[in-house]
């Protein structure tokens, strides 16, 4: 019969310690191994009261100065050497910025953290762990809501299709990640769509009107955003939605929608119906995507038509690959026959320039 003997977690380190020094110094003799021994036990043992000292410290600082506590929680990353010690150290001091209310502090080593990731080499829960705390650090603090979305869409990106248990847990930071790509008044692409923690979205009874609403902003118009809008009023204005804002949004997106399909040139006709619009606001949506760099372009006023050269993409998958190997192609043949066409001018011009040498001698 197996007895359990309770130990603390500083008995079991110290055991350890004593286990593999005495392992070490085992050929040694026990006039020489006891004491190498005993002063590695009494070295791990002050290690451990000085993590603890220091530990104390942090906690026991005033709630009034959460900025100091950062501060020692900077230090001691510095000081360890050991990489995953330093990933939780840095955890706690995104918790920290949280709730003391001081993210200013950390916000700049964001910059950092792909950099970071390399030299803690975390598992895919610290990483999942790490992502949402630096969005929710970016949202409480009101910065940057492009950077929180983007460490939002990290998050969830490493969710994969095979671990749909796990991905219950996303549910509602996927919904979120819709709301707040809606919400965005300068966000016009993302790969939601492609994340199968959002793609579980569709068949939840609880959010399957967010993936609904996210489908109708990457993949339609404004008509179709409208009729949504007209059923499900009261779930928008629940998620905070805009009405009027969301309108605004859904016309520039539906004329860059406009601009990936209509051969490069866009009736001013089409785009007032479409957008829903006077004749004479026309224009000025074409300046505010330009504006937004959705599209560049040239208006001609005389014929009614707005002539596209470039359009930002919604979505970037497999069919937008299969049209940009086409436009690749196109340009490839294009060049050869300006290739070709020189050399074939070029000729005739050495020729006659021979004739004439020819003619002086």
């Amino acid at each position: 019969m197996t007895t359990v003997v309770p130990t603390s977690e500083d008995d079991l380190s110290l055991s350890v310690v004593r286990f593999t020094s005495e392992l070490a110094w085992a050929d040694a003799g026990p006039e020489i191994a006891e004491p190498q021994v005993e002063r590695l036990c009494v070295e791990a043992q002050e290690c451990m009261v000085m993590a603890k000292l220091i530990s104390a410290k942090i906690v026991q600082q005033p709630n009034d100065r959460p900025a100091l506590r950062l501060k020692i929680l900077f230090n001691l990353y510095n000081l360890l050497n050991i990489p995953y010690g330093r990933f939780q150290v840095y955890m706690k001091s995104l918790n920290l910025a949280i709730n003391g209310k001081v993210a200013e502090h950390i916000v700049p080593s964001f910059k950092k953290i792909d950099s970071f990731l390399k030299e803690w080499n975390i598992g895919i829960n610290d990483q999942r762990e790490l992502f949402l705390t630096i969005s929710n650090v970016l949202r409480e603090s009101k910065s940057s809501a492009k950077d929180s979305f983007k460490f939002l869409a990290k998050y969830l990106a490493t969710f994969s299709g095979e671990d749909a248990h796990a991905m219950i847990e996303a549910k509602e930071e996927a919904a979120r990640a819709v709301v707040e790509f809606v919400k965005a008044p300068d966000m016009f692409q993302c790969d939601l769509l492609e994340m199968p923690a959002v793609g579980q979205l569709e068949g939840d009874a609880k959010y399957a009107l967010v993936y609904q609403l996210l489908m109708i902003f990457m993949t339609q118009r404004l008509d179709a955003y409208l009729e949504f809008q007209a059923a499900n009023s009261a779930s928008l204005k629940s998620y905070g939605l805009v009405h009027e804002d969301c309108i605004t949004k859904m016309r520039l997106m539906s004329l860059v929608d406009l601009g990936s399909s209509e051969s490069g040139q866009i009736p001013y006709a089409l785009i007032r119906d479409t957008l829903q619009i006077n004749d004479d606001d026309v224009e000025s949506w074409v300046v505010k995507a330009i504006s937004a760099k959705l599209l560049d372009c040239k208006m001609d006023q005389l014929n009614e038509v707005v002539v596209v050269s470039r359009c930002t993409e919604r979505v970037f998958g497999e069919q937008q690959w299969v049209v940009l190997r086409g436009k690749l192609a196109t340009w490839k043949e294009n060049v050869a026959n300006v290739i070709s066409t020189i050399q074939a001018n070029k000729v005739p011009e050495d020729a006659s320039q021979a004739m004439q040498g020819v003619m002086i001698r």
